[in-house]
């Protein structure tokens, strides 16, 4: 996103100003309002500022980075590990960079050596369930964990204060994740598809009884299971992460190949106003059962945070300038405020974006509001202010995330 398109989606109020840096870390920076005060500097900044960082620092005792393994990489302790990123842009505290160190150093020491002289972080089947046969790292726990890991490291090396103290650190993290990212590769888990390619999670891991592969790993080539959308999209954020700290062009393909079958699923409704796309489609044969039926359903998820997952990579690929355009991130928007929402701004509530029926086990949850898109639209910014929980779990990388991009000094 240019200044010049940026400067055109702002409107009167808190978000109008003269002056805004073009970008921070890809994202465009939330304005000052019209006497020049910064989000973060405001009554409220100051106030999420400090629920957030006794929230983490308490939330943080519980050492997940200490036993998770496997999808729980991702799930438990990326959420701390992007708090700490987030934190330190947010506020330029290198304590936040040194607990981003405790965390991944803690999970490093717990990896172990595989079959193939790799290490990694075995759990269930790979692909978040139990296995009787083996048990199998997850390249979404994995790519979850390493993302703002890598980006923490490029911070470091960038800066000659910071390189002094933690170079040699942050360039071991960046060599670890090139060959966690050579590790996927060499198992055959990356396939090109129809519109591009994608990661599959494989059918093969450590043997339970015999120690070695499993019996699946000689037909690793071609068998496997998709991931679906919203995990593939974490997969390809850490790649795009991955190509703007080495510059290495395998990266940025990876993740072109994933969003182009991304951008492929996803359809245009009511006369071409909103989107819709599937939580999992078949990307292959090994998507399929012997008797021709899909492995898996294909439909709208009734948990709408699987999709927020999915615009926040589709907005990364934009500001990659990549396979999405501001067309494609207008219809989001249109697809997020004009539909899903229920127009109040106070209790926002989001419905599903099919419109479908809520799921009970998802109460509240069959829509949410799509973050990433708030530094584009100003309708969406005055929801996410009235309703954001600075102190909740999903604040842990959301409200230093937002407080970092609406600092306009950086």
């Amino acid at each position: 996103m240019n200044r010049r398109d940026f400067l055109q989606t702002l409107s009167a109020g808190i978000f109008a100003t003269a002056s805004i840096t073009e970008l921070l870390l890809g994202r465009p920076v939330i304005a000052a309002d019209a006497g020049g005060t910064r989000f973060r500097e405001t009554a409220t900044g100051q106030d999420w500022l400090a629920r957030w960082e006794k929230s983490i620092v308490g939330d943080a005792r519980n050492r997940y980075c200490d036993k998770e393994t496997g999808e729980e990489l991702g799930w438990k302790v990326s959420p701390f590990l992007n708090g700490f990123y987030y934190g330190y842009l947010a506020t330029r505290d290198t304590k936040w960079i040194e607990m981003l160190m405790d965390w991944t150093d803690a999970c490093i020491r717990r990896s172990i050596k595989e079959p193939d002289g790799l290490i990694g972080w075995p759990k269930g089947d790979g692909g978040g369930h139990e296995s009787d046969e083996y048990v199998s790292d997850s390249l979404l726990g994995e790519a979850m964990m390493l993302r703002p890991v890598v980006l923490m490291s490029d911070v470091i090396r960038k800066s000659s204060d910071l390189k002094k103290r933690y170079g040699v650190k942050a360039e071991g993290y960046i060599e670890l994740a090139e060959k966690i990212f050579e590790k996927w590769d060499s198992r055959d888990c990356w396939r090109e598809v129809k519109g591009g390619g994608a990661w599959v999670v494989p059918n093969f891991g450590i043997d339970l009884k015999k120690g070695g592969w499993s019996s699946g790993y000689a037909e690793r080539k071609i068998t496997g299971f998709t991931n679906p959308d919203n995990k593939e999209n974490h997969i390809a954020r850490w790649m795009l992460a991955m190509y703007d700290v080495t510059k290495k062009p395998v990266y940025r393909e990876r993740a072109k190949g994933w969003f182009g079958v991304m951008t492929s699923r996803m359809k245009l409704r009511d006369q071409g106003k909103y989107f819709v796309w599937n939580y999992w489609e078949p990307a292959g044969p090994w998507d399929y059962k012997p008797n021709g039926e899909p492995k898996h359903w294909v439909g709208v998820h009734p948990n709408g945070g699987y999709y927020d997952i999915d615009v926040e990579a589709i907005v990364c690929a934009f500001e990659h300038k990549m396979v999405f355009d501001r067309s494609q991130i207008e219809l989001l928007i249109a697809t997020n405020r004009d539909f899903m929402w229920n127009q109040k701004v106070e209790g926002a509530r989001f419905q599903r974006l099919d419109g479908g029926e809520e799921d009970a086990r998802w109460k509240n949850g069959a829509g949410v509001l799509w973050e990433a898109l708030v530094p584009y639209d100003e309708t969406l910014r005055r929801i996410f202010i009235a309703n954001h929980n600075p102190a909740g779990w999903g604040g842990l990388s959301l409200t230093p995330w937002f407080l970092a991009i609406a600092n306009s000094s950086e």
